[in-house]
């Protein structure tokens, strides 16, 4: 495949996976649960990831590869880990995939009176033939779908610092105050506990961002630059977003949100009295939406490509075409993209809750594997003379600090009744894959040529 990503195009595809829909959308619920404290839970759960993504850069700009952490479990612990991880993250994509198209397209059917499945039918088509573009042109399309985002972000927080200095109307620093005094843990430690739960995986997708490094220019310092700009920029945007909101509004009227009429970013942009905030957010949303449904179809479709590699996946999806796009690996994640949609709609009684309950708990198995892959390959990667500049500090007793850490975040989903069924849905759904690799015929061919 050509090399056709630059370091710019890194950095905005990670930015743009973690900044969408969920924190439009979805930030109230922590800060309902936690209170303000939910700044704490941020910075917890940011800086965790901070050094999941640290130790996966160091992986990545050492040995890049479009499959990124599944490469890295199998060159640690053998080809059923290889298999098994990467199945698990195609899973988890195609099944977010599917939630996005439909939100999407719920929204842009509002706009214009029509029936939903046209403008989901209108967008897959659409973004198939991106994806069947060139890479360069996909990186394109995710570059400025995430400068939009990011300029929103921005702009959301110029106009918060004008409502806290009384330029713009809305804000009443007393009850900013009340906020964070009386309401900064109203739940007490269960509440903080179940808040950070609520945003430990907020910071999800910013892992494509070593998938993608494979295909720049030059991965060892693309990734190295894009790990360290992502980081920074995603703890400041959260953090800074959240301060904004819970300085605005009212604690009672931040919920968590169905719609952007609904939103803590709209109720803000409302009070400082900027015109047609919902119907803004609401594009934006749709916007955040459609780019991470791109982005995936991108990432799955790689996966599944470098996976065929060994075995791990049929040989078919092997094939490329003129413009080196994977043909049959993307058609593989639109068709199963649809098919999540259909079984939205259709909704079979507990099926739909089983597999969202499983595409929760995938992220913590991917950093699970993450994090014991480092530790497993670091010592191999430093003494072959691999390492580049990005280098994990801190070895060996912060990834191990890492992996306890989440130990911790599963203990805690364990005790909390909405999140236990994560934990057993995903591990279903890992013991299933491990056994499949050893059955699969396929699968043992590549074991048994090692």
């Amino acid at each position: 495949m050509a090399a056709q990503l630059k370091s710019r195009h890194l950095t905005m595809m990670g930015l743009g996976s973690a900044v969408g829909a969920g924190l439009f959308l979805g930030v109230g619920l922590g800060i309902q649960i936690s209170g303000t404290s939910v700044l704490l839970s941020y910075s917890v759960a940011g800086a965790l990831i901070a050094l999941v993504m640290w130790m996966l850069g160091e992986m990545a700009a050492a040995r890049p590869s479009l499959g990124a952490f599944s490469t890295y479990a199998g060159q640690a612990f053998g080809p059923w880990a290889r298999f098994t991880l990467g199945w698990i993250c195609w899973f988890m994509l195609v099944m977010v995939m599917g939630a996005e198209i439909t939100g999407a397209a719920a929204i842009i059917s509002s706009w214009f009176g029509i029936d939903p499945w046209i403008p989901a039918l209108i967008a897959v088509v659409f973004f198939a033939v991106v994806n069947f573009a060139a890479v360069g042109g996909f990186g394109e399309f995710e570059f400025w779908f995430a400068i939009i985002k990011v300029a929103t972000i921005v702009a959301f927080l110029v106009v918060g610092a004008l409502m806290a200095l009384g330029i713009l109307p809305g804000m009443d620093l007393s009850q900013a105050a009340t906020n964070f005094t009386e309401n900064f843990l109203p739940n007490g430690g269960p509440g903080f506990a179940a808040g950070l739960l609520a945003v430990a995986f907020a910071f999800g997708g910013i892992e494509l961002v070593t998938i993608a490094a494979a295909e720049s220019e030059d991965p060892a310092h693309n990734v190295a630059t894009a790990v360290r700009a992502i980081i920074v920029r995603i703890m400041i945007f959260y953090i800074g977003s959240i301060v904004v909101i819970t300085m605005a509004l009212p604690f009672s009227s931040i919920q968590d949100a169905d719609v952007a009429a609904d939103s803590p970013f709209t109720l803000v942009l409302s009070a400082a009295q900027i015109p047609f905030a919902a119907g803004f957010m609401e594009v934006i949303i749709a916007l955040a939406l459609l780019s991470a449904f791109n982005a995936q179809i991108y990432a799955t479709s790689r996966l599944v490509f470098d996976m065929a590699k060994d075995h791990s996946a049929h040989h078919v999806f092997l094939k490329t075409n003129t413009s080196g796009s994977p043909v049959f690996a993307v058609l593989l994640s639109i068709v199963f993209a649809f098919a999540s949609v259909i079984l939205q709609y259709w909704n079979p009684p507990g099926l739909l809750a089983f597999l969202f309950n499983a595409v929760g708990g995938c992220l913590l198995v991917i950093w699970f594997f993450i994090v014991a892959s480092y530790l497993k390959l670091h010592p191999q990667l430093k003494a072959n003379g691999e390492l580049t500049s990005l280098r994990m500090f801190g070895y060996p007793w912060l990834p191990w600090l890492c992996a306890l850490a989440l130990v911790g975040l599963t203990v805690l989903m364990l005790f909390d009744p909405s999140a236990r069924n994560q934990v057993i849905a995903v591990l279903i759904l890992t013991v299933g894959l491990i056994v499949a690799f050893f059955v699969l015929p396929g699968t043992r061919q590549r074991a048994d040529s090692q």
